[in-house]
């Protein structure tokens, strides 16, 4: 009767954390293939999930947002934030958005969680319009 219900609780665990997204990603460009920076994504005070840049794995171009329009312009690469106001929604978390800080430009976003990566898209309009980074975790 222990191991079963050692078993239950092990599986329970497993399937709660298996839809959160809490925690460091390996970011991964979708047309380079290269990793480019670890992204810690966590929820806000308003329970919102966010994601900064920690780490940068490959030389920017430059330090800093430049292409960036709003509030983050010209704000360090380190510790800006580039995912806003995600909320979960059953196994995706979504009606948040992402920035591009190489182009600058802001997209809606949906994530989703699969084992050990995230699938991260961002797309302007319809989500059929639009381009998925498949993101790993960082241990």
């Amino acid at each position: 009767m222990k191991k079963f219900a050692f078993a239950f609780a092990a599986l329970f665990v497993g399937v709660l954390s298996f839809a959160q997204i809490e925690g460091k990603w390996k970011t991964i460009d979708d047309e380079t293939g290269k990793a480019k920076s670890i992204v810690e994504i966590t929820k806000n005070s308003k329970g919102q999930y966010i994601g900064k840049i920690v780490q940068l794995l490959a030389k920017p171009e430059n330090n800093s947002c430049v292409k960036c329009t709003d509030d983050r312009k010209n704000k360090p690469l380190i510790g800006l934030e580039i995912i806003r106001g995600l909320n979960k929604d059953g196994n995706e978390f979504t009606g948040g958005t992402i920035t591009d800080p190489k182009s600058g430009k802001t997209y809606k976003c949906t994530i989703k969680r699969e084992g050990d990566k995230l699938n991260v898209r961002g797309y302007v309009g319809f989500s059929l319009i639009g381009r998925t980074q498949t993101w790993q975790k960082v241990n």
